[in-house]
């Protein structure tokens, strides 16, 4: 396989993959439970080193959590937006199988971040290599006044680069982000949408989410990544422009992809393992468990006493699985809109400090089939996203309809116009499915290699060693997840791609030159502001 696009940054970081033959000496069968970006990595993987792959999905479509699907003959709906920053070198590597230069990824101009209050901080002229990057946007951004850094905590400032991966992620165990922003000191305006956007962008509550997990994003997107702050978005819903593609380039490698499935158990056997799915069973020589984890954790608990036999410590890892919880519910609701919203809205906006709106997207603005219903009749098609909802993920009818008015509500503050655009349709949806990135200790989290032959998983809540979230997890602990089973037969594997391990006060003598600098630098300011 011709390697996907290479890392801009020269520190990005190479690991090398398992060494062995090309390919299984004995067929080898793998069953993959979960058609999101973690399953469709690992069967990516596997199928490329010559493995029978079968991925059973239980939606109609493939993606998982970055799924599209078709509402009407002319529109679509989705999950919520998602960026493709630079930094996802894995994912990117994944997608180009099917689009080898990613013409089907367009990069945003810029994406505002806007606080309630009037203050709005802009990526688009920021440097794109650190340190420069950071200290251009503390010079650019209006949320950091001179004189308000004197309030900050500069022990604590120096923690977000100051970092070296994983023995960073141990460092915060039980303290969570809203503990160290509050350990931080930043103005609020600051706090907000410079630091707390990235917990939010969790689906979590600061109080309830990894400190350790804040300062690593912090790292990748921001402080120790030379790919700059800007990403890109597909040219058109998930579907079309990514997995319809990558699930016709499986189909040729010779993977069975079976979608509107739902799996009922997994069973180890005497010859490996059984997945069912009610009418069906399907046998293979290994799993790789790639379900949401909520879904993981009730196949797992249904699985327990064919499972545990397996492994003296299966007891142990399943009641650890067992203990992982979600996120909040959150809300996306996308608006038909019969007239357009103004022409200088941005593709993207981030906002802060409103009721329940943490984001809005104008989405004939990068996706094709958007634009063309947008042209069609002469309107706009908006999403907007609330993270982190106070409700049920099963609302009820009254629930929803509040969650509707407080999110038009906010889009109303945000872009005025708005409130006198009629809306020609409307979809919303309300779920809790993604992983709570807690403040339990990082070896306690589960890895992609399990205590149970023949079993992995792969997923966003996976651990993963190197500073990676999200999309990038996902896409990472597949690639792990396939490469410990080819390992296992004694067949190579696929080398994995990682942002820089270590943050600019740990780089050999910049790192000890940057210390001293940060030192009178930080004086310095502090004396002017005085």
């Amino acid at each position: 396989m011709t390697p996907g696009p290479r890392p801009r940054d020269r520190r990005a970081e190479n690991i090398p993959a398992p060494q062995g033959r090309p390919r299984p000496l004995r067929p080898k069968r793998v069953t993959v439970i979960g058609g999101g970006i973690a399953g469709l990595s690992a069967a990516t993987i596997l199928a490329e080193h010559g493995v029978k792959v079968t991925v059973i999905e239980a939606e109609d479509h493939l993606g998982g959590r970055v799924g599209a699907w078709p509402v009407e003959a002319d529109r679509t709906m989705s999950r919520g937006f998602h960026a493709f920053f630079r930094q996802y070198y894995n994912l990117r590597d994944l997608l180009s199988r099917a689009d080898p230069e990613l013409h089907r990824l367009e990069p945003v101009d810029d994406y505002p971040l806007t606080h309630r209050r009037g203050l709005t901080d802009t990526f688009a002229s920021i440097p794109r290599t650190p340190p420069f990057n950071l200290l251009g946007f503390v010079w650019r951004s209006p949320t950091f006044p001179l004189h308000r850094l004197l309030d900050v905590d500069i022990p604590a400032a120096v923690e977000l680069i100051d970092v070296e991966f994983p023995a960073t992620y141990r460092q915060y165990d039980g303290e969570s982000a809203a503990d160290f922003l509050d350990r931080l000191r930043f103005p609020e305006e600051a706090r907000h949408l410079a630091l707390e956007v990235f917990a939010r962008s969790f689906f979590a509550d600061p109080a309830d989410f990894s400190a350790g997990e804040l300062i690593a994003m912090f790292h990748t997107y921001f402080a120790g990544s030379a790919e700059g702050l800007l990403f890109d978005v597909p040219v058109d819903d998930y579907d079309t422009a990514l997995w319809a593609p990558l699930a016709d380039y499986l189909t040729e490698l010779g993977v069975q992809i079976r979608t509107g499935e739902m799996v009922t158990s997994l069973e180890a056997t005497s010859s490996g393992w059984m997945v069912s799915t009610g009418d069906h069973e399907v046998h293979g020589d290994a799993v790789v468990l790639a379900a949401d984890p909520a879904r993981a954790r009730e196949l797992l608990r249904a699985s327990h006493d064919s499972i545990v036999p397996t492994a003296v410590t299966a007891q142990e890892w399943l009641e650890n699985i067992d203990s992982l919880t979600n996120a909040p519910a959150f809300a996306v609701l996308r608006l038909w809109l019969g007239a357009p919203v103004a022409d200088h809205r941005s593709a993207f906006l981030g906002t802060s400090g409103y009721d329940v709106l943490d984001n809005v997207s104008v989405l004939e603005r990068f996706e094709d089939g958007a634009s063309r219903w947008a042209q069609s009749h002469h309107g706009s098609v908006l999403e907007l996203h609330a993270y982190a909802l106070d409700i049920d993920a099963d609302p009820s009818e009254q629930d929803r309809a509040s969650i509707v008015a407080r999110l038009l509500s906010d889009l109303h503050q945000v872009y005025p116009e708005t409130a006198h655009l009629p809306i020609v349709d409307q979809e919303l949806l309300i779920t809790a499915d993604c992983p709570l990135t807690d403040t339990r200790p990082w070896d306690e989290r589960p890895e992609a290699v399990t205590p149970v032959p023949g079993l992995v998983v792969a997923g966003d809540y996976v651990r993963c060693n190197l500073p990676v979230a999200l999309m990038e997890r996902a896409a990472t602990t597949g690639y792990m997840a396939a490469n410990h089973l080819l390992s296992s037969w004694r067949v190579e594997g696929t080398p994995l791609w990682s942002p820089p391990t270590r943050g600019l006060l740990r780089r050999g003598v910049l790192g000890r030159l940057g210390r001293g600098v940060l030192g009178r630098l930080g004086r310095g300011v502090l004396g002017q502001a005085r």
